[in-house]
């Protein structure tokens, strides 16, 4: 009997440990469409998992500017410091990759580096964006307010932990 229920609870851990990775290892989608000029205009950053290069950033927006040549100019600021310091800038471009219903871009602010943006939730109405990659490294829920209603917010996070996305990294990002 000792054995049986020793055996169960090894299976029990096992089946466990590889349901984990399933939920981890799942292929990360993106939205079917994205309309680039609903996208374009200015986003905020109400929360992320932490990059180094935002280290030390508040306020952080990103802007898309539709270009004549069809990708999309890229500006994200930030406060270096706290709320009122000095303001930090980066301009870069951003191309849709084929055939992904313009919700997979590469972004590029150093040439020849481009690193890949998905778009993996979207507001009907383009109120709110969730952006990653492939490898759930990366993430950042934006809204077009500085703030963002809690209720969508919290359905935001639950469709993220069904993702299976690691939100203890997940930070909120201060905004005027």
């Amino acid at each position: 009997m000792y054995k049986a229920h020793k055996l169960s609870r090894y299976l029990f851990t096992i089946i466990f440990i590889i349901m984990s990775n399933v939920v981890m290892s799942q292929t990360l989608q993106t939205v079917p469409h994205v309309d680039v000029k609903k996208y374009s205009g200015k986003w905020y950053e109400i929360a992320s998992f932490p990059q180094r290069f935002q280290k030390g950033c508040h306020c952080t927006t990103a802007e898309y500017t539709l270009s004549e040549k069809g990708y999309l100019m890229v500006e994200n600021r930030c406060n270096r410091g706290s709320i009122n310091g000095k303001q930090s800038y980066i301009k870069g471009k951003a191309f849709v990759e084929g055939n992904s219903g313009n919700s997979k871009l590469k972004v590029q602010f150093f040439w020849p580096f481009r690193a890949k943006y998905w778009i993996i939730d979207l507001a009907g109405d383009y109120s709110y964006a969730v952006v990653s990659h492939p490898s759930k490294k990366y993430l950042w829920i934006l809204s077009r307010t500085p703030k963002m209603d809690d209720t969508i917010y919290q359905q935001i996070i639950a469709r993220l932990k069904e993702k299976g996305f690691d939100l203890s990294k997940l930070q909120l990002t201060q905004q005027i």
